[in-house]
């Protein structure tokens, strides 16, 4: 009969693992396996609960119709309300889809180890706890720019769960370390457990607002379906995609594919979500998976950096105001032309830039002769020039030379270019126009054009009037509109007005607003006259144009095209509405189908996790039972996943000498809860408000400690007196790591209350000016690692009295 050699050591420490025997196998060699085991079970843990989270989110997003009174012939109207209020689903089904494996992984240690404590499951929900508060609100602190700042919106509801969050943790240490040391009674448990609902009803009343006065959006008592919704935009607008098109006009490459991907993209960045939303597309950002952002190519980027330059020349800054595109700077000349007298031996030349001011931008002019030649009418420039952080401003000049012989008006250009790697784009002036005037004549002004055409859905006419041979002094040109198939007012706006030439301008447009009746008809057309200009000024020979207005009947199939683009693009980000061939088909493909976007990284991720998304793809979808069953049988793999994930760490910290309370502070408690961080530090960015990033922290950690520890301790303690004795507990390293955890806990709470009230840091929870927002920050984070070093100290005896 053989035996395993001595050196077969921690063989006993698993549930379900080892499979095989590894008795041959060098121990550093076991330690590489089961690190790298683990480290990819973190994967497949990712993975379950994504899906885990998209039936949660199916469940909690079900609606239902209401009638409210109001002022209607009817009486009343109909609304659809979300049926699960939000603070309510937030702590317990959301609680449960972001704390399952932490929750699951202490059941499970007491359940199979003969209704014992283990060491592993109750130092997990600790440190992940400890790294839930301290880290992810140390990160979110940090990653809001420094001009912005999010505050919690829900404040009494994060109130509430703040208190409880270290009520949770004060409880662990009087029933473990004062009341009954190293012994938990049967009440003691179920006290533990029955907080949880203590906890729901009273956020639930304090979100309610039952006893204060109501708020304006509350008035009807109910939750109108949006806000707290997961879902996107049901459709796109096509007012939106009209706006989107008139703005991308200088941009004649925009075909309708990138234009609807972008739409999306804007339609989708726009929207409320809530914490299930940002951590299932953490989850798939990690894994390679299918994200709920529709992401942008090449083209769709240089069609953002079109929009973000028409928003700066005065578009509505809500367009597009939470595109990560609006993080890089816009460099162009102030004007697309400049005049000047040949006399006057120089010109000077601005440029602006707008846009991200925080980095240093450098860029290269240099000249390009037109009628104008280099050396003999001016000395060419080639040079490169720099902005600095917050500078917006810098002007150069470009000698002009005097030959005192008779030319009639030249011209030469300036160019601009930035470099690839540079974090900015160019705005829509990249190049300008220098005029060298002969004389100081104040000029002549006349239309550029004899006739002009639009199409109807244009929104505003732009006429172009030049003003030449002669730029000196400031004139004012008045013009007027003549009906004659357009009728003013009707079909167009603005009939009359002025333009005014400052010194030295030799452009400038007319505008006038073109009427969308969004009715067929024939082209139209009426007259603009320009009628006198002062200063000495002459009308040219074009001092009258025709304008006509094309109906653009094809334009609207084009909106429509893209619309139907669009949708179909927001359906593939819709959690809830997969069937299960749609599961097969996002499993097997990396980024779930979409390779025009999909990066090298991505195609690693989607490798390493292939096995996991094919196996999980066989869960029955959200769409069976309005989620349900997905629930369920997804709750039930992430326990088997879970059983393996605490095999892997009990062995792996046993290989390296490592102490379970320790491995469940580090390895285990970073695992679980690195999607919560890449979640919460998005949602940070993203949302107005810091709800959504740490407003749910609090909850979170409170549901580990009444479901994770109450409903083992529940089942244990009923095993236990049964048979007449107490449940034993010890206290020793958990007793010590609970105190020092609630110690720190409570110094970042009263850091994120501090943050709140007090100016210098921005009067709020995240974000503000640069300095006290790092020092926070990172002071949080310093928090966890005291935590962290003080528990393992402790564990491995360096701290006595515990």
């Amino acid at each position: 009969m053989s035996t395993c050699p001595e050196s077969y050591t921690c063989s006993d420490e698993g549930l379900l693992l080892p499979i095989v025997s590894e008795a041959s196998w060098p121990t550093g060699a076991r330690a590489t396996v089961y690190l790298i085991g683990l480290l990819w079970s973190f994967m497949a843990i990712a993975i379950i609960a994504d899906i885990f989270m998209s039936a949660i989110s199916t469940i909690t997003s079900h609606t239902q119709e209401v009638k409210i009174p109001d002022d209607s012939e009817s009486g009343y109207k109909t609304i659809e309300v979300l049926r699960w209020n939000g603070t309510v689903a937030n702590l317990t089904l959301m609680a449960l889809g972001s704390s399952a494996p932490e929750i699951l992984l202490s059941i499970i240690e007491i359940v199979f180890n003969d209704f014992k404590s283990g060491e592993l499951g109750p130092s997990t929900v600790v440190g992940s706890a400890a790294f839930n508060l301290m880290v992810i609100c140390g990160v979110c602190v940090i990653g809001i720019p420094s001009s912005e700042t999010r505050r919690i919106k829900k404040l009494k509801v994060f109130a509430i769960t703040a208190v409880f969050s270290v009520l949770a943790y004060v409880w662990l240490i009087i029933i473990l370390m004062v009341n009954t040391p190293d012994f938990v009674d049967l009440w003691e448990a179920v006290v533990t457990l029955f907080m949880f609902p203590i906890l729901v009803i009273l956020a639930y009343i304090l979100d309610k607002n039952y006893f204060g006065s109501a708020s304006v959006d509350d008035e009807t008592g109910l939750e109108v379906g949006g806000e707290d919704n997961l879902l996107s935009q049901e459709h796109a607008d096509k007012q939106v995609i009209v706006e989107m098109l008139r703005r991308l006009k200088s941009n004649p490459d925009a075909d309708e594919k990138e234009v609807a991907r972008l739409t999306a993209h804007l339609m989708e960045q726009n929207q409320h979500h809530n914490r299930a939303w940002y951590r299932i597309n953490a989850i798939r950002t990690l894994t390679g998976g299918t994200r709920l952002t529709t992401p942008l190519t090449d083209k769709s980027n240089e069609l953002l950096e079109t929009l973000l330059v028409a928003e700066e020349a005065g578009g509505d800054p809500d367009f597009i105001h939470l595109s990560e595109g609006g993080k890089k700077a816009i460099v162009e000349f102030e004007s697309p032309s400049t005049a000047v007298i040949e006399k006057e031996g120089r010109v000077k030349i601005n440029v602006i830039r707008h846009g991200n001011l925080d980095r240093r931008v450098l860029f290269r002019i240099e000249t390009i002769d037109g009628t104008a030649e280099a050396t003999s009418d001016y000395k060419p420039l080639k040079k490169t020039m720099v902005f600095e952080p917050k500078e917006t401003l810098l002007s150069f000049d470009i000698e002009i030379i005097d030959d005192n012989t008779w030319e009639p008006d030249e011209v030469f250009f300036i160019r601009m270019t930035i470099e690839p790697e540079q974090q900015a784009v160019l705005g829509k002036h990249p190049v300008t126009q220098v005029t060298i005037l002969n004389d100081d004549e104040p000029g002549t002004v006349q239309f550029a054009n004899p006739s002009f055409l639009f199409k109807e859905s244009v929104g505003c006419a732009q006429v172009k009037v030049e003003r030449i041979n002669g730029c000196d002094g400031r004139i004012v040109a008045k013009w007027k509109t003549k009906d004659i198939t357009a009728v003013g007012g009707r079909d167009y706006e603005n009939t009359s007005g002025e333009i005014v030439f400052e010194h030295g301008e030799l452009t400038k447009m007319i505008e006038i607003n073109i009427k969308d009746d969004l009715e067929f008809e024939k082209d139209e057309n009426f007259e603009v006259d320009l009628v006198e200009v002062d200063g000495g000024a002459k009308l040219g020979k074009l001092k009258r144009c025709v304008v006509t207005i094309v109906n653009d009947d094809e334009f609207a199939g084009f909106v429509d095209r893209i619309a139907d683009l669009t949708n179909a693009n927001l359906d593939a980000l819709r959690l809830g509405k997969q069937t299960w061939a749609k599961q097969f088909e996002e499993a097997l493909n990396v980024n779930g189908g979409d390779l025009e976007t999909a990066t090298a990284f991505s195609y690693l991720l989607h490798f390493m996790t292939f096995g996991f998304k094919s196996f999980f793809a066989l869960i029955p979808p959200p769409t069976i039972w309005g989620g349900w069953l997905c629930f369920f049988v997804s709750l039930l793999c992430i326990g088997l996943i879970t059983a393996i994930v605490a095999d892997l760490a009990n062995i792996f910290g046993c290989l390296i000498g490592l102490e379970s309370e320790v491995t469940a502070i580090t390895f285990v408690a970073l695992g679980t809860s690195l999607p919560d961080l890449f979640a919460s530090k998005t949602a940070a960015t993203m949302e107005k408000y810091a709800d959504s990033a740490i407003g749910n922290v609090t909850g979170s950690n409170s549901v580990n400690v009444f479901l994770g520890l109450g409903f083992a301790w529940v089942v244990a303690a009923i095993y236990w007196t049964s048979k007449g004795v107490s449940f034993e507990v010890p206290a020793g390293s958990l007793g010590f790591s609970v105190a020092i955890f609630t110690v720190c806990a409570i110094v970042t709470l009263i850091l994120i209350v501090v943050r709140r009230v007090v100016g210098v840091f921005g009067n709020a929870e995240l974000g503000g000016p640069k300095t006290p927002k790092l020092i926070s920050g990172f002071f949080m984070i310093f928090l966890w690692l005291v935590y962290v070093l003080l528990a393992s100290l402790q564990t491995y005896g360096y701290i006595e009295g515990f």
